[in-house]
């Protein structure tokens, strides 16, 4: 059973680093032309609404599908409450928002925010609609149908909000994508798991999951409000192409982080509560989850900061070159983020939603009061600001898994300061032997090609375990396909 679920997970990793890369790819190339093709107005604009179209996604899933997850194996009865629950506040919820569209265009000071809010708030319905499918896939752990909806949904999605851009419909065409993408993912879901709601509905299992399921939804509504903080305090006192700049910089880092985070979300809990009270055996898995996630992020991001410039250059071109400092910076900060996941993870498997609530809390109040104290300073203090708090919040996740399970800081340390190391020594070197070139394309290219070979040599040199294991893994399937 043991090498079942160790197998389970490598699959599920394989195929979740399958769809987040190709869904970065993905939005790497849709983002390239909507970046030369769009102002920074546009991109400022849709912002704005962003944290209110995540928030109400949050409340009308009510952190049901992490409640369910925690069941281990959920009844179509406990499935169809939920679904029903879903689908009925998402609509409450779309019928308030699109009353209240006037008034968040008025407090923006952004008269047409008003029809372009009621677009992309249409997501949420749609959105509350495809839950449960998407719920059951995730516990399920079929990461490959995952995989498919993602990469499927984003090229229908990505190629009609680029057709759209192209004929000129400015932000529009960001608002529509987003409705296509949550309109395809929902049917492609659907068909996937060919699980429908049924009716006459039983409440009962919503009651008995809204105490732990309450405290999800608090938490995952305090983590929206984290990771919009500054855009949203950036809309209200800075210009809205100044919002525009801080979105396109943060799309791209956010973009990178998540690539990780996503990966390891799609198996964490799930692997993690199937563990169930095996303490050793949990921290066992933890700890390789750990160092797998920092054998990744670190060199990722921060080569992506690395490489900031000439990207941004040579992508969405000149008019974004002011976005490269921010970038930079909140590619370090971001470096950490999938860190934080897997322990959010981890305490949400061992059912202390109370303590991820605290913590979640905790973090949303010092961002908004540094971030407030530096408005003085400007947008670049304010970000530098908060990337660092991300950076040492990795502590406090780390003490407050403590209260669960007996892991270390040293062992934490061990397993993630080294790859830490490495990278930045690896970017440093890298940086200084590329000087000799100002060509963007020669100095992009150098510049990854040198990373990556000074950072597998050097995990090479160190005998890294992690690095091992990924190669046996890869080198295995494809002899298995080979066989086959």
């Amino acid at each position: 059973m043991a090498e079942n679920l160790k197998e389970k997970t490598a699959k599920g990793i394989a195929w979740g680093a399958l769809n987040n890369g190709a869904t970065q790819v993905l939005n790497l190339v849709f983002g390239i032309f909507l970046g030369r093709l769009l102002s920074t107005d546009d991109y400022g604009i849709l912002a704005l609404i962003t944290i209110f179209t995540t928030l109400a996604g949050c409340i009308q899933a009510a952190g049901f599908s992490q409640a369910l997850a925690n069941l281990k194996q959920p009844t179509h009865q406990e499935y169809n409450a939920v679904c029903w629950f879903n689908i009925i506040a998402g609509f409450c919820l779309y019928v308030l928002l699109f009353a209240c569209a006037p008034l968040i265009a008025s407090f923006f000071d952004q008269p047409l925010l008003t029809d372009v809010a009621r677009l992309a708030f249409l997501c949420i319905p749609i959105s509350a609609i495809g839950i449960i499918p998407n719920a059951k896939i995730w516990i399920e752990l079929r990461t490959r149908e995952q995989a498919i909806a993602g990469i499927v949904s984003l090229s229908v999605s990505g190629c009609c909000g680029v057709c759209m851009a192209w004929n000129g419909y400015g932000y529009w065409s960001l608002a529509w994508q987003q409705v296509i993408y949550i309109t395809t993912a929902t049917i492609i879901k659907y068909y996937f798991t060919r699980w429908c709601p049924t009716w006459p509905v039983d409440f009962t299992p919503v009651r008995n999951m809204f105490r732990f399921s309450s405290k999800m939804l608090l938490t995952n509504m305090l983590t929206i409000i984290s990771q919009n903080v500054l855009t949203f305090i950036f809309g209200k006192l800075l210009p809205i192409s100044a919002v525009g700049l801080f979105t396109q910089a943060n799309k791209w880092s956010a973009m990178g982080s998540s690539f990780v985070s996503n990966t390891m979300a799609q198996v964490a809990q799930p692997v993690l509560a199937s563990v169930g009270d095996e303490a050793e055996r949990q921290e066992r898995i933890f700890r390789k989850m750990l160092r797998f996630t920092s054998f990744v992020s670190f060199p990722l991001m921060l080569g992506l900061a690395l490489v900031a410039r000439e990207f941004i250059l040579l992508t969405v071109g000149p008019k974004w070159e002011p976005c490269v400092p921010l970038l930079q910076i909140l590619c370090v900060g971001s470096a950490c983020l999938p860190l934080h996941i897997l322990y959010q993870n981890a305490i949400i498997s061992n059912g202390r939603s109370d303590i991820y609530l605290r913590m979640v809390a905790l973090q949303i109040v010092l961002q908004i009061g540094i971030t407030l104290s530096l408005t003085s300073q400007g947008i670049t203090a304010m970000v530098m600001a908060f990337s660092l708090l991300n950076i040492f919040f990795t502590f406090g996740w780390h003490y407050a898994l403590r209260s669960v399970r007996a892991i270390s800081l040293l062992d934490s340390l061990r397993d993630t300061l080294p790859f830490a190391i490495v990278a930045a020594g690896c970017m440093m070197v890298t940086y200084y032997l590329s000087t000799w070139t100002d060509a963007l394309w020669l100095l992009l290219a150098v510049r990854v090609m040198m990373a990556s070979m000074l950072y597998a040599g050097a995990m090479k040199l160190l005998h890294a375990k992690t690095m091992d294991e990924c190669l046996a893994f890869v080198f295995r399937k494809s002899k298995r396909q080979t066989e086959l």
